[in-house]
């Protein structure tokens, strides 16, 4: 065989993808039409054209559309978990501290709110598989630690642990706590509320804050 021969066969190696990569590359695609359109815009066909392959192609990584946008829910999910991390990361005060503790969980809360404001693709998206968020895993696990419910869950461990929340009060108030901001959320997203002023917005979440409080007090 002639170099002239094997050229092509070199030429076509070097244009393969690794197998990661188009995987990769098709989720990333996934959430940036979730982003721009919400969960109904991740279709596999303009994901893979995004991307640069022929269609066929996501199914080597994924076995239909169901699959691939099962994998964006979870990225967009892990996306809002990032930002509440960020935002507790940046409250200052040891652990246990009773205002600190007090502050990551209002840290919790306004990423959550912030991302749904900013995010609103993504966020209906992170949401619109429940099976997606292990709501019953059990405390302390590393998974649990990826969700949004297990930085909830984490912060108010501290504020049982920081003397403000009590012992016997504590188990399943994750979940009244957690449908008040989601509800918030909602509301003034893509909800009834949407088209109320800043104003308003910030004054209903001043007094959703206050209500937790003194539910926590």
């Amino acid at each position: 065989m002639t170099a002239s021969e094997s050229a092509p066969q070199a030429d076509h190696s070097q244009r393969r993808r690794p197998r990661g990569t188009v995987r990769d590359g098709l989720v990333a695609a996934g959430l940036e039409l979730a982003r721009a359109g919400g969960p109904d815009a991740v279709v596999l066909r303009e994901a893979t054209r995004m991307v640069g392959v022929v269609p066929n192609a996501a199914y080597r990584h994924f076995a239909d559309r169901d699959e691939l946008f099962a994998a964006v829910s979870t990225a967009a999910m892990r996306e809002l978990a990032l930002r509440m991390a960020v935002g507790v990361a940046r409250v200052r005060g040891k652990y246990g501290d009773p205002g600190a503790a007090r502050r990551r969980l209002g840290a919790i809360g306004t990423a959550y709110l912030t991302f749904a404001s900013e995010e609103p693709g993504l966020f209906a998206t992170a949401f619109a598989l429940p099976q997606q968020h292990p709501y019953t895993t059990s405390e302390g696990t590393a998974e649990q630690e990826l969700t949004p419910l297990g930085h909830l869950r984490a912060a108010l461990d501290e504020l049982v642990d920081a003397g403000v929340l009590q012992r016997r009060r504590r188990e399943g108030i994750e979940y009244p706590i957690w449908s008040l901001v989601h509800g918030l959320a909602v509301l003034t997203g893509e909800g009834p509320l949407r088209d109320l002023p800043d104003a308003t917005h910030r004054y209903i979440e001043k007094r959703i804050r206050t209500f937790i409080e003194q539910a926590l007090a």
